[in-house]
């Protein structure tokens, strides 16, 4: 029966489609000098969204019709990063929107959409609303990643992301029918309870290949990669900073919810497949960046090598495993929107600032942009003292303590192998002569992005000194 605390529960996800849809409304009545008006109305969606999910609602784990909807601490801390992620995209994005014509309120709205999406997949207690949470993301996602109808690149990248998402989707759909037949259950708590103790163990084992095939796409990792260099090569910056941050959050809350919430029981079966799934990702994602002279390419086939890291956590199927692979996906969305930060700053109309030589002699021209974008490579890297060293650090025990050290051994080396292309960008930066062709800076900046940009890059040191109090978070997460 419906009650009205279900509300309550569910206060932040309602509050943002309402927001979004008023949020539409009224940028249809605003005139275009008047646009700018929007970009701070969703900045202020997000932040009032980021303040009910932590402040606005009573702690303890809750559940909305019938255990459809989860409410719980693991949840919130994605969910709030989530937003902020994507309220940082917004701030770093407007000067690159208006230059392009793009700063249009239905790339605010589609994002809010989009972030809605993510935030009912996380909170996902069935498996009918995790896929609905997913198909709501991926449905604004390939209006995102089209919206430059300028480029040709962005249409490509959107006809190959909707084909590649259209079956990867299929082959989830299919792997949940499956499990669904194997154990008569739609709910991920009654299927965990049931998967102990069905005959049907080869229906069962075959539908849960399929989730983590959809599980591997969602994530980006190899070999259910193809279409991460695309979409980041094609797509509008700002889209892909998105993409490559609050998503891969929302990526990292689906696999706990089907594979630990729903196959707990069977973990010795998945915990090798995700094993593979993260030798590949490492693999074909730092092998292949080496080769990369496209930047925004290059960070694509970076994305893949991480999420072989953050798989390692995942793999290590225990509450320590978890909070490090949490841990390291809060710290690659952070550390992704501070990368593709600096090539939003570096654009102007008519340059991307999309090569790799077009950081050529940076350093001399803004140096501190150059160590803004240094911080976040080395970071990426996993460089001492930086944010992403503990992050690695983490999923490297957690792999250990699941007596999987030949696993950690091959994510050192392939770290080691990442190192290449990252002070290669640091490189060409510091000790190159500038190429020629590129535009000067503009003498004034939008201050947001200044400061927000600083901010974002600084928290990779900062956090590295003092990322105590983040991790304790990640760890009461899956406590008890």
């Amino acid at each position: 029966m419906f009650s009205m605390n279900y509300l309550l529960v569910m206060l932040p996800e309602l509050y943002l489609a309402g927001a979004a849809c008023l949020l539409l409304l009224v940028d249809a009545f605003l005139r275009d000098e008047q646009r700018g008006a929007t970009h701070w109305m969703a900045v202020l969606v997000l932040v009032v969204a980021i303040y009910l999910v932590t402040f606005g609602q009573p702690g303890g784990t809750a559940t909305a019709f019938d255990g459809m909807f989860v409410r719980d601490r693991m949840a919130e801390i994605l969910k709030v990063f989530m937003l902020g992620a994507t309220a940082i995209v917004f701030l770093l994005s407007r000067p690159y929107l208006r230059d392009r014509n793009l700063l249009i309120g239905e790339f605010y709205t589609l994002m809010i959409f989009a972030v809605l999406g993510l935030m009912l997949l996380v909170s996902a207690g069935n498996l009918v609303s995790l896929y609905l949470g997913l198909e709501l993301y991926s449905l604004a996602a390939y209006a995102l990643i089209a919206m430059n109808r300028d480029s040709r690149l962005s249409s490509e990248a959107a006809i190959k992301y909707f084909v590649l998402s259209a079956l990867a989707s299929g082959l989830l759909l299919y792997g949940m029918s499956m499990i669904y037949g194997a154990t008569g259950h739609l709910s991920l708590d009654a299927i965990r309870r049931a998967a102990a103790t069905t005959a049907h163990t080869d229906l069962l084992r075959f539908g849960l290949v399929f989730l983590v095939v959809g599980i591997g796409f969602k994530f980006g990792a190899a070999p259910f990669h193809m279409w991460i260099p695309d979409v980041y090569e094609g797509a509008p910056t700002p889209i892909v900073a998105f993409i490559s941050s609050a998503p891969k959050l929302a990526a990292f809350g689906m696999a706990w919810r089907l594979l630990e919430s729903g196959m707990g029981s069977w973990a010795g079966d998945w915990q090798m497949m995700l094993a593979v799934l993260a030798v590949l990702s490492m693999a074909i994602g730092n092998v292949a960046a080496i080769a990369q002279t496209n930047l925004k390419r290059m960070l694509g086939y970076s994305t893949i090598s991480h999420m072989g890291f953050l798989l390692l956590g995942l793999a290590g199927a225990s509450p320590g495993g978890y909070s490090a692979a949490m841990y390291y996906a809060v710290c690659y969305a952070l550390m992704s929107t501070a990368a593709f930060g600096i090539i939003l700053a570096l654009a102007r109309a008519g340059f991307e600032c999309e090569r790799i030589d077009d950081l050529k002699g940076l350093n001399r021209r803004s140096p501190w942009f150059a160590g803004m974008m240094a911080l976040a490579m080395f970071s990426l890297a996993g460089v001492p003292p930086l944010f992403g060293f503990f992050a690695k650090v983490l999923v490297l025990k957690a792999a250990i303590d699941a007596h999987m050290l030949w696993l950690a051994i091959v994510a050192i080396v392939f770290s080691i192998i990442g190192l290449f292309y990252y002070l290669r960008v640091v490189k060409v930066m510091y000790f190159d002569a500038p190429q020629e062709g590129v535009p000067p800076l503009q003498p004034k900046q939008d201050i947001s992005l200044r400061w927000v940009l600083s901010a974002n890059a600084l928290a990779l040191l900062a956090l590295g000194f003092a990322s105590g109090p983040l991790l304790t978070w990640c760890e009461r997460a899956f406590a008890g």
